[in-house]
């Protein structure tokens, strides 16, 4: 899956995604950058609202799994099941969130319990960066459905 059908795939089935003008900037086989602009994601002070910050960073963790998933032969239904967001510094632009799989993270073993079972869960962490700095984090936990 190249960064524009994942990004027109996202605009189309998350239409907060479009809203919000997420740009997939790269997908690699261990990370995933999302990009989103100030513009559309401004709260009253003039950073980015929480709800966008934090909607970034989840949607950068499911893309991640969605890819990773399709490109091991298993789409999946996929959702969140819970999460933890930090906020470590405001954000007053053009702001990412980088995924990656959880320290601990076993993607064979995700694999082969979703195959068994028809059901997995594997967690993973979203950073999220302001001119290079990083300014939250997300850590979730997402199951896949066969």
């Amino acid at each position: 899956m190249t960064p524009t059908d994942l990004e027109h795939y996202l605009h189309e089935h998350i239409p907060l995604s479009k809203a919000m003008q997420v740009a997939v900037v790269e997908i690699g086989t261990e990370q995933l950058v999302l990009e989103a602009p100030l513009a559309p994601n401004i709260n009253h002070r003039d950073t980015v609202f929480g709800g966008s910050a934090s909607a970034l960073a989840i949607l950068a963790a499911w893309s991640l799994v969605h890819v990773r998933l399709r490109e091991a032969g298993l789409p999946s239904r996929l959702v969140i099941q819970r999460n933890t967001m930090e906020y470590e510094r405001p954000m007053v632009g053009t702001f990412r969130a980088r995924a990656s799989l959880d320290t601990g993270a076993d993607w064979s073993r995700f694999l082969r319990i979703l195959t068994r079972r028809g059901k997995a869960r594997i967690h993973v962490l979203a950073i999220l960066e302001y001119e290079g700095q990083d300014t939250g984090r997300l850590t979730g936990e997402f199951v896949a459905l066969a």
